[in-house]
């Protein structure tokens, strides 16, 4: 299974693209990723709800039909490092080709996008930047296979 990560990146930070490399380098050691980096709409924040809608759209237009889908949402479920691990696993054993992991832009994802999704999973209650999140997300990913591999990186 191939892994794809969409964002919606509006900015670029050292730390945060030096976070990215090395957590697609390690999660790489277990499944091929590939980052896609989707272009925010150019509204302003005063057209919030477009630029949800033309971002939404963009990450849509990237889904294949057959893809697995997971969605880091503020208002998703909250799941610790073990049931994030399985609900990861349980993706890998659909046979899909694709497993998917979606960052949405600064006002989130549509409700169609959300739809699409066979998991929408939260960090926190709280919400943080994209660069946050993608770091956030990546880092348990990785700690997801080494989990799901008994490798010794996750305490139990």
């Amino acid at each position: 299974m191939k892994l794809v990560f969409i964002t919606v990146a509006s900015a670029h930070e050292k730390w945060a693209d030096l976070a990215k490399d090395l957590y697609v380098e390690k999660i790489s050691h277990f499944f091929s990723l590939e980052h896609l980096e989707i272009k925010p709409s150019k509204n302003s924040r005063a057209q919030g709800l477009v630029k949800l809608e033309e971002e939404s759209q963009k990450i849509l237009a990237t889904l294949k039909n057959d893809d697995y889908v997971f969605v880091f949402d503020e208002r998703g479920l909250q799941l610790n490092s073990p049931q994030f691990s399985k609900k990861i696993e349980t993706a890998l054993s659909t046979g899909k080709k694709r497993c998917v992991f979606i960052i949405g832009g600064a006002f989130g994802v549509s409700e169609e996008v959300r739809a699409r999704a066979q998991f929408v999973v939260s960090f926190s209650p709280m919400v943080f930047n994209h660069l946050v999140a993608q770091t956030v997300a990546l880092e348990q990913i990785y700690r997801a296979f080494t989990i799901q591999r008994n490798l010794p990186y996750h305490n139990f």
